[in-house]
């Protein structure tokens, strides 16, 4: 049985940690080359030995200059890219009245800046018929509470999809946002700090919120990027694909 992405030269930014991780995992099953990048070398490193067919470069996605540095050195290595999973992101919750400049322009640095340049960085390099895929996030379609900066990145996130689709069409590359649900990662549990107890409250919380009754695993949502990155989505294009347990949906 052969391999959805054999031979595919890929990318996953923030790959070192849950969901990035878990997808830099999958894409190397189905046989591709899979490039991660990170910002510390030590967790860069273990990445790479945890996926095998791996390269790790570090790089912080809202440094342009390091952005190309990254490409310079995938374009000597392999010539071109696949697959591009623009992952690397996060943010933290302030209410509306508490909201400071520098929490507006960490999380637009890190969600909507670096991943515009990731991807316009990144154009030289990809092959006809290549896959974008951009990390979206339900919270970029329904309110949260203190987390409207965040919600509004990835709400910007989305619109990056819908426009790209057409200034890329004469090369056939199919721009798709993967908007997880509540899942399963240390960015997550982390939002709830570093008390056990606490960690889980969110969790059972979030749970409760999920049709399914239970918060996502880092490979379910590392399975559906499989999905948008092989020829099984060659007509999907533009889509945002939720991975939510319903959860938007309701």
């Amino acid at each position: 049985m052969s391999k959805k992405l054999e031979g595919k030269i890929a990318l996953v930014t923030g790959g070192t940690t849950g969901i990035g991780l878990a997808t830099a995992k999958r894409f190397a099953e189905e046989g591709a080359h899979v490039y991660i990048t990170g910002r510390r070398q030590a967790e860069l490193d273990q990445a790479v030995a945890l996926v095998g067919n791996a390269t790790g470069i570090a790089v912080d996605s809202t440094r342009l200059e390091q952005l190309d540095q990254l490409y310079a050195r995938i374009g000597q290595e392999k010539g071109r890219l696949d697959v591009l999973f623009a992952n690397a992101g996060g943010g933290s919750m302030l209410p509306l009245g508490e909201i400071t400049e520098d929490h507006y322009d960490d999380t637009f640095d890190r969600n909507v800046k670096g991943v515009l340049f990731t991807v316009q960085k990144a154009l030289p390099l990809l092959a006809q018929n290549a896959s974008i895929i951009l990390t979206g996030s339900t919270a970029g379609s329904s309110g949260t509470a203190a987390f409207s900066v965040y919600s509004a990145s990835k709400a910007a996130v989305r619109a990056f999809a819908r426009s790209w689709i057409l200034d890329l069409k004469d090369r056939a590359v199919r721009v798709n946002t993967l908007s997880p649900g509540a899942t399963r990662t240390p960015g997550l549990v982390d939002i709830a700090g570093p008390d056990a107890a606490q960690q889980q409250g969110l969790l059972d919380y979030l749970a409760a919120q999920v049709p399914l009754g239970r918060v996502g695993e880092p490979v379910e949502i590392a399975n559906a990027a499989v999905f948008l990155a092989s020829d099984d989505a060659s007509f999907v294009n533009g889509a945002e694909l939720f991975v939510d347990g319903g959860q938007a949906q309701i």
